[in-house]
């Protein structure tokens, strides 16, 4: 397990695959420098952000899946304690930013889907929702996707939402955190905060 997280009452989490760009986005929306590497599986541990004053904190959820040089094992532990850590706390995480690969999401959940397992991006959006964790997808590296409409349609049918995806815009938000254009991930950031009566947290997105 993670060592013992900060005592705040209200977080939200980064979640998802290595190498998708969870770190560069929880910088960009801290203003907080973090560790990121070219190299997949660089965070092994979460990263806790907080403010002083609000008890609030953000924080980025080590990656899962295929890292280079990682053996099988290790993987499997990262995701085990990722899924335990959101579990013990989600009744204090308001939002489950699951962070994806615009540019890639479609391809590596159609190359999982139907070997007797279900995708790790599809299984983690509807483990948050069973847990009662609001999920945010934030779809990620959309300065490189053409097909940008068909694409998020796409992600929708994956998850199991019905397409178009603009009828999914406090759940599906496309950035490119490498280019600071977070804006869609903070308006559905915030909605959800609005719901949950947290409009004081706003500051921050």
């Amino acid at each position: 397990m993670f060592r013992e997280r900060p005592n705040r009452d209200a977080e939200i989490v980064l979640v998802g695959r290595s190498n998708v760009g969870k770190s560069t986005l929880m910088r960009e929306i801290t203003g907080h420098s973090v560790d990121t590497g070219q190299k997949p599986g660089v965070t092994r541990t979460p990263n806790h952000y907080d403010w002083n004053g609000p008890d609030f904190m953000m924080t980025d959820l080590p990656g899962f899946g295929f890292m280079n040089g990682v053996p099988d094992e290790v993987r499997e532990q990262i995701k085990t304690n990722v899924v335990q850590y959101v579990e013990k706390h989600a009744d204090k995480i308001m939002v489950g930013i699951l962070v994806v690969d615009g540019k890639a999401v479609i391809d590596i959940i159609d190359r999982h889907a139907g070997r007797d397992e279900i995708p790790h991006d599809v299984e983690l959006f509807h483990f948050l929702r069973d847990i009662g964790v609001t999920p945010v997808v934030a779809v990620n590296k959309m300065d490189k996707v053409d097909d940008r409409d068909e694409r998020l349609d796409d992600l929708c049918d994956r998850l199991g939402i019905y397409p178009p995806w603009q009828q999914w815009q406090e759940t599906i938000a496309p950035i490119s955190a490498k280019r600071g254009d977070i804006n869609a991930l903070n308006e559905a950031v915030r909605h959800h905060l609005h719901e949950a009566g947290r409009d004081d947290l706003f500051q921050f997105f």
